[in-house]
């Protein structure tokens, strides 16, 4: 279901009226300087800035689907335009802009949104970096008191000729605006928390206006011509392809960043705001209709290109806006000062727009993005794109941008490192690090050729794949390796063995999988650690061990699946019942009879009694589980939990579900002691602060592991078939109050989800709920992530950027896990992803 704007009682329209006005304000008072300073870079007409901010605030404002994003003229077009008017001339390029408008209506009823996300950061974050480049370099000119170039590469070589004849007052004035525009932030004490109230960039152009008319500075100032006067669009001319070309950029460039900018103002009023004080999540179709209808009517009034843009959408959220209406009357602002303030506005030297743009140039190159594409290892990608940007234009360098990053990615599917080592005991040991394809077989063999026939070899396998050709080249070289007299042991990248002989290629690679290393699920899924499965393949030269291991690992039952498990008869023993066939029951007692069999120290392969053995329910089950962990897992996992005893924990992530029998976390996350700081409780419910009442326990719990623990992540895991669910939606009202019924009040809000028109629904990947109890399972992972933004520690992390927030699904019939993905898929719903085997 669409996510729409609900309707707003009266009351609550004059309630946010006050807060929206202040919004607006502010808002005004940061775009009238931007809009004037983006049109002169541009070299448009400077009231085509202000045709825009008005167009956005009021159509696109209106139209738009995230109702606290602000749209105008926006740095990351100015390149651009700035291109298309020099080529093409300012009328043309009000046609192409209302061309690029009718292309966004298209791309939005077509529903293509959240396919412009696709793009990698990388080249995202680099493309307005390098017009951020692109912009500081000519308007440094300006500042410097001469004209920019045609181009960033003209701008450099211009430079020192530029340097050579400074014009002091323009060069004075500039740099009043950049310490007033960077020091009005950091104003100290009572006062300076007054003042700061007023936009930076309206401060330091008063500023500079004030001091130039007042020390009757001789300058360039702002000219607004006469309305009557003002450029409106005209049939485009020029080369056909070059049009279609200059229509695809404005389009692209202008969506991504109108979506991006919508996405991010999205995490910050999640951040910000508690789930009663949020606008609707942004419908980003929606948006894209908003942005074309926005940019038709710009372009057809003679206005910029019309953009979403973050800052000033962060300073409309950060004033306290609570509805669409403060960006409409934004736009109003700019058309009464459009018309009422053109003697005040034609006071403002040009010096200062162009030092105000600058520096949003400047700011345009973010030392977090650069950060988190190092982090990456997008660091490539990222650089590229801004040269080629810089160097070719915004067209030409997303796509140099996209063929680097897709080279990388091939690039590292295909690198692999391997490397041979002599140890002092003489063990020869083998390192494969990346993925083993073809491409890496001459290698592999070169190096696995150089071990000496009677030696004793450590083949470490560090990666996620192994193709066919470099399985075939490892299992035969350990054929021949061991027919020569050498032994051998082939391990995964932490050390824990990895079966080569008689499995395939994917099974090596889980087997040896660092999971099934570290703890004490990991050595229980192998078969109580060491057992049969790899025994035979791991050390060749142990025999007698491995046999007498492989031997008590088969006696553990017929089932290998479940073989820790069933000394708790509860699960591959397929034991006897009422309602089974005959043929069944004759089956199973005989598999439960192996596995009582294997307890009592036999398994020399005689005929089984096939009597069903007696259940062992409470201490004796109990105590059963115990002996077989002390037996076959402890003496594996011992030395890991010697050191976790030793350090403390540092789980990487709280992780909160179902205290449901049948969610064993470890097992269905692969995670190990040490790894999960675990919550479970009915429902898995995350009460809202202050809800708990009597029960503060998930509250202290989520603290303990936000600020005590510094975990990186919360995971919310529901599961299919929840009883707590299904007692939700079949509680009736009157019942009287039980404990377990007043926990379940946390769950209401889930439930009144479900039948929300204002909210998107969940759903798997694939296909639709199977059932209402499914359908409330999937909602109330998404609406305790919700309750989790509202608990203060969890929301200061995400403003931050410290902590992640996941939810997850697990369909126990399926055995199958499902990860929440981000945003709304193309029905608007919130999408549970499968997680493959080698995801």
């Amino acid at each position: 279901m669409t996510a729409t704007s609900p309707t707003r009682a009266p009351e609550g329209v004059r309630k946010d009226f006050p807060a929206d006005l202040s919004a607006s304000i502010a808002v005004f008072l940061i775009a009238m300087p931007l809009s004037l300073g983006i049109a002169l870079a541009t070299g448009a007409p400077l009231q085509a800035g202000l045709v825009a901010a008005a167009v956005g605030g009021i159509v696109a404002g209106r139209l738009g689907g995230a109702p606290l994003q602000v749209s105008g003229p926006a740095a990351g077009l100015t390149v651009v335009t700035a291109e298309l008017i020099q080529r093409y001339g300012w009328r043309t390029t009000c046609a192409i802009t209302v061309l690029a408008g009718v292309c966004q209506l298209g791309l939005a009823a077509l529903r293509t949104a959240r396919s412009a996300l696709m793009v990698s950061p990388a080249i995202v974050h680099g493309m307005l970096a390098g017009i951020g480049v692109t912009i500081a370099l000519a308007q440094l000119h300006i500042v410097l008191g001469g004209t920019p170039q045609s181009s960033a590469v003209a701008n450099v070589l211009g430079l020192p000729a530029q340097l050579a004849d400074l014009h002091p007052v323009a060069l004075g004035v500039s740099a009043l605006t950049l310490v007033v525009l960077l020091g009005w932030p950091r104003l100290p004490g009572r006062a300076g928390r007054a003042l700061r109230k007023l936009p930076a960039p309206l401060a330091a152009v008063a500023a500079a206006t004030a001091f130039a008319a007042l020390a009757g500075l001789s300058l360039p100032r702002v000219d607004l011509p006469s309305w009557r006067s003002h450029a409106l669009p005209e049939m485009p001319e020029g080369p056909v392809l070059g049009l279609i070309a200059a229509v695809l950029t404005i389009t692209l460039v202008g969506s991504v960043e109108s979506l991006l900018s919508a996405v991010a103002t999205d995490k910050l009023i999640a951040s910000e705001r508690g789930t009663d004080n949020r606008p609707p999540r942004a419908d980003l179709n929606r948006e894209l209709r908003g942005q074309g209808a926005a940019n038709i009517v710009s372009g057809a009034l003679g206005g910029l290109p019309i953009t979403g843009v973050a800052v000033r959408s962060v300073a409309n959220v950060k004033s306290g806006a609570a509805s669409r209406k403060s960006s409409m009357m934004h736009g109003f602002w700019v058309l009464l000062a459009a018309f009422l303030l053109v003697p005040l506005l034609d006071l403002i030297p040009l010096a200062t727009l162009a030092a105000l743009v600058m520096a949003v140039g400047v700011q345009m190159v973010s030392i977090t993005h650069l950060r988190s594409v190092t982090r990456h290892r997008e660091a490539l990608v990222y650089g590229t794109t801004i040269v080629a940007v810089v160097l070719g234009g915004v067209l030409e360098g997303v796509a140099v941008g996209i063929a680097v990053a897709v080279a990388l990615a091939l690039h590292r599917l295909a690198r692999t490192r391997i490397t041979l080592e002599r140890t002092a005991d003489g063990v020869h040991r083998v390192r494969a690090r990346g993925q083993l394809t073809f491409l890496a077989v001459p290698r592999l063999s070169r190096v696995l050729n150089q071990i000496p026939h009677d030696a004793h070899a450590v083949v470490e396998l560090d990666g996620s794949f192994m193709d066919h050709a470099a399985y075939e080249t490892i299992q035969d070289w350990q054929q021949s390796h061991l027919a020569h007299g050498g032994t051998l042991e082939v391990t995964g990248r932490s050390g824990q063995a990895a079966r080569i002989n008689g499995a395939d290629p994917a099974t090596a690679d889980r087997t040896g999988s660092p999971h099934g290393a570290d703890g004490a699920d990991g050595a229980e899924r192998a078969g109580g650690g060491h057992g049969a499965e790899r025994g035979h393949d791991t050390r060749h030269g142990e025999g007698g061990h491995q046999a007498d291991r492989s031997r008590r690992g088969q006696h553990r039952g017929t089932h290998q699946c479940c073989r820790p498990w069933t000394p708790w008869q509860n699960h591959c023993d397929h034991r006897a019942t009422s309602t089974r066939t005959a043929t069944s029951t004759a089956a199973t007692t005989a598999a439960a009879a192996a596995a009582t069999d294997g307890e009592n120290g036999s398994g020399d392969g005689g005929s089984p009694d096939v009597s069903p053995a007696p259940r062992r329910r409470g201490a004796g089950q109990l105590a059963s589980g115990i002996s077989a962990f002390q037996r076959d897992t402890a003496p594996h996992v011992r030395d890991e939990l010697a050191r976790l005893a030793r350090e403390g924990q540092q789980p990487s992530q709280l992780f909160i579900t179902c205290a449901d029998s049948r969610l064993v976390t470890s097992m269905i996350t692969a995670s190990g002691p040490g790894d999960l700081f675990t919550v479970r409780n009915v429902g898995n419910l995350v009460p809202l602060p202050g809800a708990e009442s009597t029960d503060d326990s998930v509250a202290a719990a989520i603290e303990y592991a936000v600020d005590v623990l510094k975990v990186d992540s919360i995971t919310v895991c529901g599961h299919s078939g929840c009883g707590a669910m299904q007692a939700l939606l079949s509680s009736a009202p009157g019942v009287a109050m039980t404990p377990l019924r007043r926990w379940l009040r946390h769950g209401l809000p889930s439930l009144e989800r479900m039948g929300s028109r204002h909210h998107a629904w969940a759903r798997i990947s694939g296909r639709l709920p199977a059932d209402a109890v499914e359908q409330l399972c999937l909602t109330n992972v998404v609406q305790q992530l919700e309750h989790l933004r509202a608990h203060e520690s969890v929301a200061r992390r995400l403003a931050e950027g410290t902590l992640e927030l996941h939810g997850m699904y697990f369909h126990v019939g399926e055995a199958q896990a499902y990860l929440l993905s981000e945003g709304e898929d193309f029905f608007d719903c919130r999408v549970f992803d499968t997680v493959g085997q080698h995801a």
